[in-house]
């Protein structure tokens, strides 16, 4: 009875997390299809005439201080926020995953010198890494997204290797090397399964940290770079209109909010339904 419970707890909260996302989804689809098939704004063109506007039914944000739509621009802040999230989040997974299987599959010096590499980073926060990482290679979304995979790399691939050193020891592993399964069949058919739990729910939780990321560095200029529509970079733009129009920096600084919340969210997800060790005692 008490088993049955929970899974009906587990059940119920993974309804209300599919709930709320799917709201969320449907709230963004309709308010694209409204900004791109109705008002058909150029979020990069100015108007002087119609800045700070008061919302109405062709601005249903208003417009900022240089007469560009606030919705139009929000919504491709957020395919630019969102999508250069996800960018450097796969790069950094298709870099660490392969080379952490490998290094602790094999282990031998390959092992050695990846922990040197490893250790190497480490040493230092990941935001200050890509503070020097971005201002030596200079500002612009695209040396802030390798920045951001040469810092991230190191945690996913220090995770599977931690995985890897692990379950390479157990019986089921060693039963396979007898009867003759390769190396590549150990780890896709008995190491993979493992793996993927752990490096979805770490990246569902890093996907928020990415976000956060490039929208301070967009914020400091480091960045999306002006006129590129931006959550950060919109922050930064409104904050002369902090007092007169609050809502010019509420606007995006609750979409990073929101989108970060549901990432986490993802990630509790995620950990139950990959959670092998459940799979296993069920």
């Amino acid at each position: 009875m008490k088993a049955l419970s929970l899974r009906i707890m587990g059940i119920k909260k993974l309804n209300w997390q599919a709930v709320i996302a799917l709201l969320f989804v449907l709230v963004v689809a309709a308010l694209s299809l409204y900004a791109f098939a109705y008002l058909r704004h150029d979020p990069t063109m100015t108007d002087l005439s119609k800045r700070l506007l008061e919302p109405s039914l062709q601005h249903p944000l208003g417009t900022d201080h240089l007469g560009r739509d606030v919705l139009t621009r929000l919504l491709l802040g957020g395919r630019q926020t969102i999508g250069y999230s996800l960018l450097a989040l796969a790069a950094a997974l298709l870099l660490g995953v392969p080379f952490g299987l490998i290094s602790g599959y094999w282990r031998g010096w390959t092992d050695r010198i990846f922990m040197r590499v490893a250790d190497g980073f480490l040493a230092f926060p990941d935001t200050i890494v890509a503070i020097v990482l971005s201002g030596l290679l200079g500002a612009g979304i695209g040396n802030l997204v390798l920045a951001i995979v040469i810092v991230k790399w190191v945690s996913y691939a220090r995770l599977v290797r931690s995985t890897v050193l692990a379950e390479s020891q157990k019986d089921y592993v060693l039963i396979a090397r007898m009867n003759g399964l390769s190396s590549a069949g150990i780890m896709r058919k008995h190491l993979f399964p493992h793996i993927i739990g752990n490096v979805l729910v770490l990246a569902s939780l890093d996907l928020g940290k990415i976000i956060l990321l490039i929208s301070a560095f967009s914020y400091i200029g480091l960045g999306v770079q002006p006129p590129a529509a931006e959550w950060g970079a919109m922050l930064n733009d409104s904050r002369p209109y902090f007092q007169s129009k609050p809502e010019l920096m509420i606007y995006p600084g609750l979409a990073i909010v929101v989108v970060v919340l549901l990432a986490n969210m993802l990630g509790d997800d995620l950990r139950d339904r990959f959670d092998v060790k459940k799979e296993v005692r069920s």
